[in-house]
């Protein structure tokens, strides 16, 4: 979810992840792209029906900056049973190749297959199990901007779900990628602080810097592997809500090597191709100290 720059001043070192609601900075100084583009490789693009619903929801995020409160979605028949096409076949993938945390993560946040899970009872949870926050969005945010917010303990997400023609497919982020990719994975306090790391390493970043943290931000929260009672198992959002991805992350295509940060944060990446390259942590706890001395040794500390 990455578009300009927006200028958000630290308020707390990297020792304090004790975040408070009133230490929020407002959301009105991000910058998103035009909502109303849609790239025309997006199945939607030509469908107005579709993109006036996603506008329309896209709208309750919106609000969001302006009063705070989450706006759950009464999403339609149709958009339950994309969803429910969707999760039933990675939750067959997943049971094989996710994380086993990942797992229970998705049980303690009542995420199931059955309906599209509102970010405000999965935002109550996150508070109370690691002082996580989620945040509706209604657009992709430029890079400093977006990650930035990960130093308040606060995951920017979108509400809107893919388009019915291509349930396996988005080329956008939606609430698919976001509650089946990247949410469970804050439940983990470890995990939460590494991420909080990310954040504050953009704040404080050169360009050169902030280049380095999208490719660590890149091979672990998106497609990050982990080593777990001596198998590996998927843990990145990318993975974990691609149905092709998952596949082609276990196949001989793929190189998958022992997570070393001052490789990663020099390895280029593509959007638009399966992944050749990925990287293997042997914990949360690894990530969260080896990103700690990494940020430390940013200037401006």
């Amino acid at each position: 979810m990455m578009a300009k720059t927006a200028t958000i001043e630290p308020k707390f070192t990297l020792a304090n992840n004790e975040i408070r609601d009133e230490d929020l900075p407002a959301f009105r100084d991000l910058e998103f792209a035009d909502i109303n583009q849609l790239a025309l490789d997006h199945p939607g693009a030509n469908d107005e029906d579709y993109r006036a619903r996603r506008d329309h929801i896209a709208g309750l995020s919106k609000n969001f900056r302006e009063t705070g409160v989450i706006t759950d979605v009464e999403y339609t028949d149709e958009e339950q049973k994309v969803w429910q096409i969707v999760a039933t076949k990675l939750e067959e993938l997943q049971a094989e190749r996710a994380s086993q945390f990942y797992l229970d993560a998705k049980e303690k946040l009542g995420i199931t297959t059955e309906r599209i899970p509102q970010l405000s009872e999965m935002n109550k949870r996150l508070k109370a199990l690691s002082n996580w926050r989620l945040a509706p969005i209604e657009g992709l945010v430029e890079t400093r901007g977006f990650l930035s917010w990960l130093s308040y303990r606060t995951m920017l997400c979108t509400q809107y779900i893919r388009h019915t023609s291509r349930p396996e497919y988005t080329p956008e982020p939606d609430i698919v990628h976001e509650a089946i990719g990247h949410i469970p994975n804050f439940t983990n306090r470890d995990f939460a602080d590494f991420s909080q790391f990310i954040g504050h390493g953009a704040r404080i970043a050169t360009d050169e810097q902030l280049e380095e943290l999208g490719r660590l931000y890149w091979f672990t929260v998106e497609y990050g592997l982990i080593e777990e009672h001596g198998e590996t198992k998927a843990f990145g959002a990318g993975l974990l809500s691609s149905f092709g991805e998952l596949e082609h992350a276990f196949t001989d295509n793929v190189e998958r090597r022992p997570f070393d940060l001052a490789q990663v944060v020099k390895t280029d990446y593509s959007y638009s191709d399966m992944q050749p390259i990925l990287y293997v942590i042997p914990s949360y706890e690894f990530l969260k100290e080896t990103t700690r001395k990494y940020i430390e040794s940013f200037s401006g500390k």
